[in-house]
Order: structure tokens, then sequence, then C-alpha cells
């Protein structure tokens, strides 16, 4: 008994040898380090960069978009009909907008002179919406953003609140002819507090600028998603985002110490003075927001077989990492093999997996948070939870690794049609709607070899629950809709926007329902603030 014991020590001992070795030879595998001599930051969708930290970045070029490849909003869409108490643009009222903004500040289509300048703002990001809107505005401060809705409430003047235009769901964009309201000009970091970590910045500053920023100062923004390079934070406070260190840090509110904003009045609230304020940011403009930085960071990607490993990987990631543990994503195995298929950078991981994960830390003492990352990889190695994983060794691997997630998206856009859809529900059943959406689109003979769906991918932040259920065709077909909708809305659907405001009732009671439009009365009693949107119609 003695002597089987001492042999299964020894044959413990050497197994673990062997998985440390098998980890310094991932390190070395893993993708080299590239100078940071020019930092060029994605912005989404069309490429553009970011090299200045009060810049701005244009999320579709121009020359990318091509105005007959989107139909309006309306010919697709008969349904929507103008509401007839909006006033229509007239020369007096581009006069005034000329009196109190810059000419950089005014962006309008002059009998078809600006036309092609105006399609980034009235085609959303997934291409499905366009907007007949022939006016920009560009203020660049509160007062002239208080000024421009004070004058169009006063007459009746529609206007489409408009950041980084990155939404999913049609809601930054005008359906009809809305004044669009942009806050690309809102773009200044106004003060930092190196003590505090408390961050006032414009609702138009770049998420991936304000990082930036950030790490300058030893500091981090507590919100990242794959939209950073051109989402504006105003958007991301007034959709209170989760993103990928909601596990850490929870959704941005919490973060929230004051807010300054314009009603659709033209009233200014100055709120700034460090009381915490919820604002759901549909009626009211985002302007100044102060955000708690925070510290950080170490990353590491594995392989599994299944889901059911990764909810394991899950549960013990929250036991061995506790309080460093700031981000739990996963990915499957068609959204790599799309990611590959469209991406030039090479993968760390060289086996194939039916899943992967990547996990990041966030603490105070890197050589404390690294021997805890490394025992979690041995162990998890040795109890056969995970097949593979790499682990970055700097700041660059980092970013490398973060990369492969956060590009996901972009590869999907690339596949083809996309229908989109970012669910919240248990963590145990996250992947059968993946399952199930497949097996759907099976039986009714839709998907498979020349089938018109190609791919269902599901790829999101397992810390919260959230899915990102992304499913490619050859082309947008209304039977293929028929069969993934409602069916989806059965479960928590983020983002109403104009896409779905039919389908809010699969997620909030009548009683929610009624109080969500009492809100939207009291602070918008003319509806000037982005209409169609949102709330069912009446």
């Amino acid at each position: 008994m003695y002597v089987k014991t001492h042999f299964r020590k020894v044959d413990n001992l050497l197994q673990r040898n062997l998985i440390k070795a098998r980890i310094k030879e991932v390190k070395r595998s893993i993708l080299s380090p590239k100078p940071l001599s020019s930092i060029q930051y994605y912005t989404g969708h069309g490429r553009g960069y970011v090299t200045e930290v009060t810049g701005t970045a244009e999320t579709t070029p121009k020359s990318a978009v091509n105005k007959k490849e989107v139909n309006y909003t309306i010919d697709k869409y008969p349904q929507f009909k103008r509401n007839p108490n909006f006033k229509e643009l007239s020369t007096g009222d581009i006069d005034f907008f000329k009196s109190i903004l810059s000419p950089s500040g005014i962006l309008l289509d002059d009998n078809g002179k600006n036309t092609d300048d105006l399609l980034p703002y009235n085609i959303d990001w997934m291409r499905k919406y366009r907007g007949k809107s022939r006016l920009v505005v560009k203020p660049k401060s509160t007062e002239e953003v208080a000024a421009i809705l004070k004058y169009c409430n006063e007459n009746r003047l529609a206007v489409v609140p408009q950041g980084g235009n990155t939404g999913l769901v049609g809601g930054s964009v005008p359906v009809f002819d809305e004044i669009i309201l942009s806050t690309k000009n809102l773009n200044k970091i106004r003060d930092f507090d190196p003590i505090s970590g408390v961050l006032t910045c414009d609702a138009g500053c770049i998420l991936e600028v304000l990082d930036n920023y950030a790490a300058e100062r030893g500091y981090m923004m507590p919100l990242d998603l794959g939209a950073k390079g051109s989402c504006h934070i105003g958007g991301n406070v007034a959709t209170n985002a989760g993103g990928l260190r909601f596990l850490r840090y929870g959704s941005l509110h919490g973060s929230i110490l004051g807010l300054e904003v314009v009603l659709p009045d033209g009233t200014i609230l100055h709120n700034l003075s460090g009381l915490r304020k919820d604002n759901t940011g549909k009626c009211d403009m985002i302007l100044n927001n102060y955000l708690l930085a925070r510290k950080a960071v170490n990353v590491a990607i594995f392989g599994l077989n299944s889901f059911q490993q990764v909810q394991d990987m899950f549960i013990k990631s929250k036991e061995y990492l506790v309080e460093i543990l700031s981000a739990f994503e996963f990915w499957d195995l068609e959204s790599l093999n799309l990611l590959k298929r469209h991406s030039p950078k090479k993968f760390p991981i060289e086996g194939e997996y039916q899943f992967y994960v990547l996990v990041e830390t966030h603490g105070s003492n890197k050589e404390h948070d690294d021997k805890k990352l490394e025992k979690f990889f041995e162990d998890m190695l040795e109890t056969k939870v995970i097949q593979d994983g790499v682990l970055a060794q700097d700041i660059t691997q980092i970013k490398d690794l973060w990369s492969f997630r956060e590009n996901i998206p972009e590869a999907i856009s690339k596949a083809g049609a996309m229908y989109k859809y970012d669910i919240s529900m248990p963590v145990p059943v996250l992947y059968q709607m993946v399952e199930d959406m497949k097996n759907r689109l099976v039986e009714a003979n839709m998907l498979g070899e020349n089938k018109p769906v190609t791919n269902v991918i599901g790829f999101g932040h397992v810390g919260d629950g959230n899915l990102h259920l992304n499913i490619t065709a050859t082309h947008y077909d209304p039977k293929i809709t028929e069969l993934i909708e409602p069916y989806v809305y059965e479960w928590t659907e983020h983002g109403l926007g104009l896409m779905k405001p039919n389908y809010i009732g699969y997620s909030k009671s009548p009683q929610m329902i009624n109080l969500m439009k009492t809100f939207k009365q009291s602070l918008d009693p003319l509806g000037i603030m982005n209409p169609y949107k949102l709330l069912p119609p009446q």
C-alpha cells in the first residue's frame, strides 16, 4: 500500500513536470512581439485608425459605402409612416444652425452636393437601414447641443442622436428626414485625477482612445468591447454596456459618478457632482462622464472539447483566480474557422478543438497573478478540462490574443448576409441555443451544403450569460427570418432600436412597457428625440 502510494506520487510529479514543460513550450510558440513605434487601432466596420488621444475616427469611409447597395428603410419597410406633426427642414432652419455652429459643424445635402458624405451617417453598421437625412449637425459644446435641441423642440424638427454608429438594430440612424446630431466633435478629455482615477470626458470620445489614454497613466477603462475602436463613450453609457470585462467590473453604470445631459427641450442638467445616476440614454444627450478607471493584466487562450468543459473551467476559474478574474470569453470552432479564413494572423494553438476560451486577469501584483494563472493552467491540463493553451508574455501578446476574440464579428461580416442576435440566458443552456437553431434550420432544409444558410455560430461572455448568436447566409431571405424570429426572442434580447420594438413584449411585461412610455412622454412630450424606435407604435 505504501509503495503504491509512493509510485503514484512519483507519477504525479512526472506528469506535473511534463505539464510545466508544455506550458514553457506554448509560451515560446506564441506570436512574437511586434514593435510598438506606431500603434494602429482597429475601428470596426470599414478600416480606419485612431492615432491621437483626443482624435476621432470615421467608422465607415465614404468610399466603402455605395448608395445603391442599401435601399431606403421606408422602401423596404413601408409600414413605417412619417409623423405628420414633424416639420420638414427649411432654409430658415439651416440658417439658424449655421449661425450657431462653425462650418465644420454642419454637413448639408445642398442640391446633391454632399450626398456621398452623408451616407455613413444615414446607413447603419449592419447596412440594413438607410435614412433620408439632409443635415448632420456636429456641436462642440454642451451649450451648442442645448441650442440645437431647444430650436428643434420649438419647431418640431425630429432629431436622431448618433455616436459611433456601431449599433446593430437601426437605433442610431434616421428613418425619414430626421436631423442627425452627431457627437463626433464632442471628443475632448476634460480632466483626469491620477490619485482617484476619475476621468472626465465628452460623450464623443472613442472608447479605445480613452483606454489608451488611461493606460499611459497606469490605469485602464473598466469597459472593453469589440467595437471599442469606433464606439463612443456616450453610447456606451446610454446603453449601460457590459462588454468583455463585465465579470470583473460589472456594467458601465457602476463606474459612472455623474453626468451632464441635455433634455429634448434644451434644458441642461449639470450633474457632475459625484452623484450616481441611472440614465436610459434614449431621450437625453449624454455629454460629460466621470468614469472610474482601473489598474491592470494577463491573458490566456485555451482549447476545449465540449461546452460542458467550458462550464467546468468557468467554475474552476472562479475558485483558482478569485479576485483577479476579469474576463471569461468563449467561441466555437465555426467562429475560429471563419476567423482563419479572413485573417492572415496565425492562431497560436495548433490543434483543432470544439471550443476556445479566453481568460483575462487583472490585479496589482503581476508576479503573484501570473503564478496563479500558471497554476490554473497546469491543473486544467492535468485534469483534462482543457487540451491545450497559450499564455501571453507581454502587452503586445495580450493585445494579439484579444484580437482573435475581438475580430470574430469582422470575420463574420465577410461571410455573406448576417443575422445577428445578442441574447441573455442561463450559462448551462447558453450554447444549446446555437445547437437548437442549427437543428431548426436543418429540419427546414435551410442549413447545409448548397443551402442558403451557411453557418450558425456562437460566441460571447460566459460571466454574464451573454450569447452572440450569428447566422450567416448567401442572401437575406424572409423564410430564414421567420425560422429565427420570434423564436430567439423567447430569451432576453439586447437592443431594440428600429428593428425590435414589436418584440419587446417577450422580455417586458405590459406594465413595464407602459411605465417606459410614461418616462418617454414626460421627458420628450413632443416625441422629437429618435422617433419610431424602442417602444411599439401606439
